[in-house]
């Protein structure tokens, strides 16, 4: 009798195993791109609720609920700034990017500065995004600066969830690009615009090549021959 209860005790306090989620980040090629802008995004700072292993549930009446079986697979505070560093870079077209506070071995030519107030979602409710950001030059003068209020809808399951809060980063990573490249100095141009540039001084002779000069030939002059008596 006592094996029997020990057995049911033990079943029934086995919980169902926890499913791990990672923000969604579209494959962004870096590495072949020649704009030379340098960018500092950071420092990111996220809402004290959403600090925390297990996924945040919004409810219908504006609650909130910890999921007791999903959960962030590693620090969501670094899954955010990786994905909004890959956007921001595959969109400018430059992989001279850093994401604060690891600055090393550069000098900005603008900085962003992000806060994400919110970002969560639930079975019925959509995935929402409430932030704020400033844009800096590269003296540290403040050139912009929004707030930013997006919404996407998803099908209620969790995975799609989290596939819906990946999408609004992805829009708010867009907004940070069109500012920068607002911001940035003019000399950072987009590789096609460099290429064609490139094209064009190509067409027109440079200062150090060698262009043949015509230069008239110039005859001896025979000195008249004098004769005395």
């Amino acid at each position: 009798m006592l094996g029997v209860l020990a057995a049911i005790t033990a079943g029934c306090t086995v919980a169902p195993p926890s499913q791990f989620y990672q923000l969604q980040k579209p494959v962004a090629e870096v590495g072949n791109q020649k704009n030379t802008a340098t960018v500092l995004l950071g420092p990111l700072t996220i809402a004290d609720y959403l600090q925390r292993e297990s996924i945040i549930q919004r409810q219908v009446d504006g609650s909130l609920s910890i999921s007791s079986q999903a959960r962030w697979a590693g620090s969501i505070d670094n899954d955010i700034g990786q994905l909004l560093l890959r956007q921001v870079s595959q969109k400018l077209g430059t992989s001279r990017i850093s994401l604060y506070p690891d600055r090393i071995g550069m000098v900005a030519q603008a900085q962003v500065v992000l806060s994400i107030n919110r970002l969560d979602s639930g079975e019925q409710q959509p995935a929402v995004l409430e932030a704020q950001w400033r844009l800096l030059d590269e003296n540290g003068v403040l050139t912009d600066s929004r707030v930013v209020s997006l919404t996407q809808e998803h099908n209620g399951e969790l995975g799609d969830q989290v596939r819906a809060q990946s999408d609004l980063l992805i829009q708010l990573s867009t907004q940070l690009a069109s500012a920068l490249e607002k911001t940035l100095p003019v000399q950072t141009v987009k590789p096609t615009q460099r290429a064609a540039s490139t094209e064009a001084h190509k067409s027109k002779p440079s200062q150090g090549s060698m262009v043949p000069l015509k230069i008239p030939v110039v005859e001896p002059v025979r000195e008249q021959e004098v004769y005395r008596f």
